[in-house]
Formats: structure tokens, sequence, C-alpha cells
């Protein structure tokens, strides 16, 4: 037997029969020989780490465009603090923690530079919807690894796609990274309002810090205490009813006074206009796209060019982007 088969009888018998069991799962589009340390979803975890697209993430915008000073999250980070939440609640559940994990570590693979602006500079100068959460799912199927993809399990890439408010995960694994990243993103986007000046402690409403708590520490207790506690030994994943409505009113709050305010957005319009630019300057010369973005043209896809620039771009870092912004349209000095 080995130490997968071990792992596999494991599960079996520790994890809750609403567990998304290793040795059941739906498999990948491509079958491939099983390891012999690790199960499926352990592998899945470990490709997304290791990919390209997870370590862009680091120069990827969170909530404040280039932010100055070292401790403001990027979308990496916001991603190790959802895996982290998650992870979490999948053992106090008793459900597959593994596969939680690797859905956690890919929700966010293709989101754009900038934030979400990105999404809607790309939806509007392209025509096509853009969503990230789609994207992500493109990022593991068919661009990692010079367009052959990652090969993931089924289960984790209907995570990925699923993460958002309006998903529906066909898994209680991926239920639980859907609220996990609303916890992750509402708590640490106070912490870094607060680091920024434009939030306080004392202005969040009492009829919500009263429920959550008047701390990042109680907060995230309070709400994921209220998945573990009414979901337990359940064949579902919800939020104590009380403690989502603070959590979608404290959500609320955010987005009229942090996601929209003048000093955290201050530089998106810049972000918009320079992504907009870039888009059309491949648009016009889509000889300069790299070779594997010419490959994608040169499938049988719809709509080819306009899918294959929003992979590109989407695929950069901010930094990344703005170099290549620079290189295009800035002049340089002479190399004499």
């Amino acid at each position: 037997m080995t130490i997968r088969e071990e792992t596999e009888q494991i599960e079996r018998m520790v994890l809750s029969k609403y567990a998304s069991f290793s040795d059941s799962t739906m498999g990948r589009d491509t079958d491939d020989p099983q390891c012999d340390l690790r199960t499926v979803y352990q592998r899945d975890r470990d490709r997304i780490l290791h990919c390209k697209s997870f370590r862009r993430l680091k120069h990827k915008t969170q909530v404040f465009l280039s932010p100055e000073g070292d401790h403001y999250r990027t979308r990496l980070t916001h991603t190790l603090e959802v895996a982290q939440i998650a992870r979490t609640i999948a053992r106090a559940l008793r459900l597959n923690e593994d596969l939680t994990e690797a859905i956690a570590l890919g929700h966010d693979l293709g989101h754009t530079p900038f934030g979400h602006i990105g999404e809607d500079t790309l939806t509007d100068v392209s025509g096509i919807r853009f969503e990230h959460c789609e994207q992500s799912v493109r990022v593991v199927e068919k661009i990692e690894k010079d367009g052959k993809g990652l090969n993931l399990t089924k289960e984790v890439r209907d995570g990925i796609l699923n993460h958002r408010t309006s998903g529906s995960p066909g898994t209680l694994e991926g239920c639980i990274v859907r609220y996990s990243d609303k916890i992750a993103y509402i708590n640490h986007d106070i912490d870094d309002a607060i680091r920024a000046g434009i939030l306080k402690e004392t202005d969040i409403p009492k009829e919500y810090s009263s429920i959550l708590g008047n701390s990042t520490k109680e907060r995230l207790n309070t709400l994921i205490k209220g998945v573990v506690d009414i979901s337990k030994d359940k064949p579902y994943v919800k939020m104590d009813p009380d403690v989502n409505l603070a959590m979608t009113g404290l959500r609320s709050f955010m987005f009229k006074n942090v996601y929209t305010n003048k000093t955290a957005k201050s530089e998106e319009e810049k972000a918009d206009r320079m992504l907009r630019t870039l888009y059309l300057y491949y648009r016009d010369n889509i000889d300069k796209l790299p070779k594997m973005y010419i490959d994608i043209i040169n499938r049988d896809e719809e709509p080819k060019i306009e899918r294959a620039i929003c992979d590109y771009i989407s695929g950069m870092s901010d930094t990344y982007s703005i170099n290549t912004f620079r290189k295009i349209y800035i002049p340089m000095s002479w190399d004499i």
C-alpha cells in the first residue's frame, strides 16, 4: 500500500461523510498516473503553488494601487489569508482540507493588474465580458505551462469558478472558500484602510461591531465560528443568519467608505487609461504579442484576438504592465 492510499484510508476514517474524498474525485480532463505520496487534491495544490500565475500575485493590487509601505495587502497575501481561514473552517468541519486549500490558492489566479478596475477596463475595451473567476479557470486550463494548463481536478476548477458571492460551488469545500474570501477581504481591507488613514476602528457602525467585534481578531473569530457552529455535521456550509447579516452590512459600509474612496482609488483613472492603451496597441500590433498568445489566436476559439490580448494583459503584474507601457510609449535615453 502506498502512502497516498494510506492517506485516502485515513480520510475515510476521519472526515465527515459530507466531505469530498480524494479517492472519489471526478477526475481530470487528461488522466495522470497517480502519485505514490500525494492525493489528487494535494497535487492540485502543489501545481497551483508552483505555477507562474501564482507568483505574479505578489505584484498585483488588492485594494490600494501601488501603495507606499511594506504592510499593505497584495493579491498574494490576500490569497494566503483566504487559504488559512478556509483551512481552519475545513478542519473544524472535518471536510477535505487539501481540496479547500487548492481552491483557495487558485481562486484569484486570473485577476488583472490594478484590481477590479482592470476587469472593467478589459470588458469595456475588448467588448467581451471579463470576469476574474472565469479567467482563473482559463489560466489553469489553457494558459499555464505554455498553453497546456495544469490539468487540475474538476472539483478544484469548480470551486475556483464559483468562489464569488453569486457562485454555487458543487462541493462543501468550495462553499468554504466562497465564505472565506469575503471574511478575509473585509477584515484585511479594514486593516489596510486604517493604516492608510482612511478609516478608524470607531468609524465602523455599532450595529455591525456589536455583533462581529471591535478588532480584526474578534471579527475573524466571530465570522469563522458563525460558519462552523451552524454547519458542523450538516450537508451544507452556511453562516449564522445574524452574523451573515452583519457581515453583509459591513461589506456595504466598506464599499461606500473604502472601495470607492477617492484616496484609495486616486490612481484608478490612470490605470484604466494605461491598460486601455496597452490593449489597443496589441490589437493594432498583434505580432508584438508573445508567441504563446499568438498560438491562442490560432486556436479554434472565438473571439480569438480579443481573448488573447485579454489573456496577456490580465496576466501582467502591476509593475510589468507599467514597465511595458513605459517601454512602448516613453522615450528612453540613448545608450551611447
